[in-house]
């Protein structure tokens, strides 16, 4: 059977390559002049950085399969990821503080020096908002975990830029449990395996794709006229994109980079958030940071601007607002009324995933498609919903 995979980054990467394993002749494309979509990772001409195009990718899993899948592609170093914010304390003086909200942070933004249960009862007792009792936004929600000064120093000004609109807007589920640590751990995941790749995101997929079965297409636009050409497609452009947008088009984030060099060491850490709405970036990412393992004397930075996505806008992240909800349904009756294509990754499902959770339903899905083709029944639309 001949297989075309839409998309070179972790989902047809992955998906190609587990099907060029058991004999199928896979084929590759995608509009961009590299393989590694998002992940993409290439060194800097003039410092050496090993620099994450369109922003920092880290991976963490508790997925130990994946883990072991990852590795033995690229050896993946250890790295934890230790985020900083600038913000104002109640003083309304700037400083740079720990993110998540840790005990360290609680204590240097009220100049206490409080124990992990002291600052429990201090945080919940006298700065949670508790005339609160059913939180209906995600406004509500961090008045009644944190109270509204961490609300307003550490989640009101980085949530209004990062989404576009007020947090009074956003459903409290998006907060789903208190964003606080009453403890000095301040490593930004809770996973057991952490890393980074030691020669980038795109050397790893390069080997992935690296089969005699696999042929790789670069700066080829997809057309569903292809479609005929092969036994089956696995899709993982933009939903909308592949009807055409004839339904509308479905909300996303973009996000600008505004690139800049320094030389020597611009701000001491790899991620720098800007917790302040009067700053228009909401995070400086400082790339060589990112390799700690690697030394080199110049900078590569980005200040990074989050704002809604135009047509020719790279679609980073999905809304997902009850709009947009209801035109995913419409496109996914559509999907599911499609032949021979399966709708696959963050962009084809149309939701926020992880590189682990997007490696780990590739496999399953390659996997999926094996049994169903042993079984002589035709792959579904989705093999995991979107909605």
């Amino acid at each position: 059977m001949k297989i075309l995979c839409v998309g070179a980054g972790l989902s047809g990467a992955v998906i190609g390559r587990h099907l060029a394993e058991a004999g199928y002749d896979i084929t590759v494309l995608d509009t961009r002049n590299h393989v590694g979509g998002n992940c993409h990772t290439e060194r800097d001409a003039e410092t050496g950085v090993n620099v994450h195009i369109y922003g920092p990718h880290i991976f963490h899993t508790d997925d130990k399969e994946v883990w072991d899948y990852v590795n033995s592609y690229e050896t993946f170093l250890p790295y934890k990821n230790r985020v900083k914010t600038t913000s104002r304390d109640p003083e309304g003086k700037r400083q740079v503080f720990s993110l998540p909200v840790n005990l360290h942070t609680i204590n240097q933004f009220f100049g206490r020096t409080l124990r992990p249960e002291e600052a429990r009862d201090f945080i919940t007792k006298e700065q949670a908002d508790t005339s609160i009792e059913d939180p209906q936004t995600f406004e509500e929600q961090a008045m009644r975990f944190v109270g509204r000064d961490l609300y307003e120093a550490f989640f009101k000004g980085y949530t209004i830029k990062q989404w576009g609109v007020q947090p009074s807007e956003l459903p409290a589920s998006i907060l789903k449990r208190l964003p606080v640590r009453f403890n000095y751990d301040d490593n930004y995941f809770f996973h057991q395996f952490q890393g980074m790749p030691e020669n980038g995101y795109t050397a790893m997929i390069e080997k992935i794709l690296d089969h005699p079965g696999i042929t790789v297409r670069l700066e080829t636009a997809f057309d569903r006229s292809m479609a005929g050409d092969y036994d089956h497609v696995f899709y993982s452009g933009p939903l909308d994109g592949y009807f055409d947008f004839e339904l509308g088009r479905l909300g996303y984030r973009t996000l600008d980079f505004e690139r800049f060099t320094h030389d020597g060491d611009y701000q001491g850490c790899a991620v720098m958030n800007y917790g302040e709405e009067s700053v228009p970036y909401t995070r400086i990412t400082e790339h060589k940071h990112f390799s700690p393992w690697e030394s080199h004397e110049g900078s590569v930075c980005y200040r990074e601007f989050s704002r809604a996505a135009e047509p020719d806008d790279i679609p980073y992240y999905p809304v997902r607002q009850v709009k947009e909800k209801a035109l995913l349904s419409e496109y996914v009756t559509l999907a599911e009324q499609a032949e021979g294509v399966t709708f696959v990754g963050r962009l084809g499902t149309y939701r926020y995933l992880d590189m682990d959770v997007t490696i780990r339903e590739a496999l399953d899905t390659a996997r999926g498609f094996l049994d169903a083709a042993e079984a002589g029944a035709p792959a579904p639309a989705f093999f995991v919903a979107p909605l």
